[in-house]
C-alpha cells in the first residue's frame, strides 16, 4: 500500500505521520535515538504534542541538500536513482509506514540521503553504520522488501561517504516486533511507556497531577526504598561534581586573571563581560508597590522533596 505525497503540504505530512510508525522512529522505539524518548513519541502518537516541525534549522538543510547528495552519489557510484513520492506501507502492518529518500534504477535497492555536522565526523570514520541510520534503513527494507540499500551522506559540507547495507532478516524482525509492541500496546493501549528524565515527562507529570489532595497520604511500594536511596546518592554525587565543576573552573579563572580569551592544544577558554538589564523587584517594591503588585504574577506548583526521617 502506498499514499501519493506529491500534493500533500507539509503540515498535512506531518500530520499522516501520527498514523503510524516511520523509518527515522524505529530508533527511539528501540532506545538509540539521542534526540528522543519513547516517551516523547509516544506523546506525539496519541496526540498530546503540538504537531509541528520542530527539527530546526540542521534538518531544513538537510531536506534542501537531499538533492545535492543523491546527485553526487550518481556521480561517485555510476548508478541511478529516481525520486519516491509515496509514503509506502507494510503489507501486514499499515501503521509501519516509509518515506524512502529515492529508488536505485535498475536494482531491488534504496537510498538513503543524509547530511551530518563536522562534528560526527568520528561517527562515520569505521566502516559500522551509526546505530540509529542503520535501524532506519532496515525499516526501509523491511517494508519495501528490497534486497539491499546505500547511504550516502555529506559531513561537514566537505566530505562525501556512501557506503551499501545488505538486508538483515534478523533485525528487521526486532525492528518490527518493537514497532507492533509501541504501536499495540502503547499507542492505541494508551499505555505510556516508561517516563524518562526528558522535559517532556516532567510536563506531563506537571499538567496531570497539577492538584494535589493535602489529606491523601500514599503507602509507596518496598521496591521504590531503593529508589529513593539511589536519588539521595545521586543528589550527592550531582553537588560533589558541581563542587569539582566551580572548583576547576575557579582555577582556570585565575590563570587568565583580565585576559578574556585562552588558548591551550585544541581547547579555547572564554571569560568575558556580559552585559543584562533586570528589574531589581526589591527596589521596585519599595519605591513603586502599586505597580509592583499590578505587574504581580502568581504561579502555583508542586514541589518535589525526599528526606529521611529515621
Amino acid at each position: 500500500m502506498a499514499k501519493n505525497t506529491i500534493e500533500m503540504t507539509h503540515q498535512e505530512w506531518l500530520q499522516e505521520r501520527t498514523k503510524g510508525i516511520g523509518g527515522s522512529e524505529a530508533s527511539i522505539i528501540l532506545g538509540l535515538n539521542k534526540w528522543k524518548t519513547p516517551f516523547e513519541l509516544w506523546l506525539d502518537k496519541t496526540g498530546q504534542s503540538d504537531i509541528e516541525d520542530t527539527a530546526g534549522e540542521a534538518a531544513y538543510f538537510g531536506n534542501m541538500l537531499e538533492d545535492m547528495v543523491a546527485k553526487e552519489f550518481e556521480v561517485r557510484s555510476g548508478k541511478k536513482v529516481r525520486r519516491n513520492n509515496f509514503m509506502l506501507q507494510h503489507p501486514e502492518y499499515p501503521f509501519i509506514m516509509a518515506n524512502i529518500d529515492r529508488k536505485v534504477v535498475g536494482e531491488n535497492a534504496l537510498l538513503e540521503c543524509k547530511t551530518a555536522s563536522a562534528y560526527l565526523a568520528k561517527d562515520w570514520e569505521s566502516e559500522e553504520i551509526p546505530e540509529a541510520y542503520l535501524v532506519q534503513v532496515q525499516h526501509y527494507l523491511g517494508v519495501t522488501g528490497y534486497e539491499h540499500a546505500y547511504i550516502a551522506v555529506l559531513i561537514g559540507g566537505q566530505k562525501f561517504i556512501w557506503k551499501d547495507i545488505e538486508r538483515d532478516e534478523e533485525l528487521i524482525k526486532m525492528i518490527f516486533d518493537a514497532e507492533v509492541h509501541f504501536w499495540n500496546h502503547h499507542v492505541l493501549g494508551n499505555n505510556p511507556p516508561a517516563l524518562d528524565g526528558s522535559s517532556a515527562a516532567e510536563k506531563f507529570l506537571k499538567d496531570r497531577y497539577a492538584e494535589s489532595d493535602p489529606d491523601k497520604v500514599v503507602d509507596l511500594s518496598f521496591s521504590y526504598k531503593e529508589k529513593l536511596d539511589n536519588l539521595l546518592e545521586l543528589k550527592q554525587n550531582i553537588k560533589q561534581l558541581q563542587t569539582l565543576q566551580k572548583e576547576t573552573e575557579n582555577q582556570i579563572k585565575k590563570e587568565l586573571e583580565t585576559a578574556e580569551t585562552g588558548f591551550v592544544k585544541n581547547y579555547q577558554v572564554d571569560w568575558k563581560p556580559v552585559t543584562q538589564n533586570r528589574v531589581d523587584s526589591k527596589l521596585l517594591k519599595s519605591k513603586y508597590p502599586d505597580v509592583y503588585n499590578s505587574v504581580l504574577k502568581t504561579t502555583k506548583t508542586r514541589r518535589f522533596n525526599v528526606k529521611e526521617i529515621g
